[in-house]
């Protein structure tokens, strides 16, 4: 078989089924079979009271940071301990 025939022949099957797709495409459609939106990625948003709440516990971790003490919240990573050796 010739390679430009073959080469023909799927070209021409493609242009078909590009067609099928289409048509079957536009039939969910008007159905209202879409596929669902994706949901938006990104970043997450607080309400009020989130961000209420963040502020006060942020407004005591500086705090206790500015007194050099550890927040009692955050107490921070605990210091290693060195094996006996």
């Amino acid at each position: 078989m010739n390679i430009h025939q073959a080469i023909k022949e799927l070209l021409a099957e493609k242009e078909r089924l590009d067609r099928a797709i289409a048509h079957l495409e536009g039939m969910q459609k008007q159905r209202g079979d879409a596929a669902p939106e994706k949901k938006r990625r990104g970043r997450k948003t607080m309400d009020a009271q989130a961000r209420r709440q963040v502020s006060e516990r942020m407004k005591r971790y500086w705090e206790a940071r500015r007194k050099g003490q550890p927040d009692s919240q955050n107490p921070g990573p605990e210091p290693d301990a060195k094996p006996d050796s």
